[in-house]
């Protein structure tokens, strides 16, 4: 099974440039002025244009909007170097949420790209999860 990642913005270019020079992702195929396929990470992110106030789906109340906002489903970005990485991101424009954060498996940094979305940049330890894994395959 392949697994496509989605991110509604309402500033495809914008977007475009915050995670290519944040991420070191590298634009793919473009759909005209509705969308972007941005490559180099495990899966493919497609950046959509999406109007702010625009209806998410037809079966919910929401509309979409670009401020901070909560969503139980976001990002984690797989870095070597969290500092050097986190402050790559803010200074592209995410904002840095909290103070990195040490784990027993690895550190994390949670951040908010330009379009409100939360995301995560996670350095793990040599360990990784299995530092704290209650059973192992």
């Amino acid at each position: 099974m392949d697994v496509l990642i989605n991110i509604d913005v309402d500033d495809l270019a914008g977007a475009e440039r915050f995670y290519c020079a944040a991420f070191g992702l590298s634009p793919g195929r473009r759909f005209g002025e509705l969308g972007v396929e941005l490559l180099g990470a495990a899966a493919p992110i497609y950046l959509l244009a999406k109007p702010a106030g625009s209806a998410a789906t037809e079966a919910a109340r929401d509309t979409r909007r670009y401020d901070r906002h909560w969503t139980p489903v976001h990002l984690d970005f797989v870095v070597d170097d969290i500092e050097a990485a986190t402050w790559k991101a803010v200074a592209e424009g995410a904002v840095l949420e909290a103070p990195i954060s040490a784990h027993e498996w690895g550190k994390l940094a949670r951040l908010a790209d330009p379009f409100g979305h939360g995301l995560c940049l996670v350095e793990f330890s040599e360990e990784g999860y299995d530092a704290i894994a209650s059973s192992r395959p």
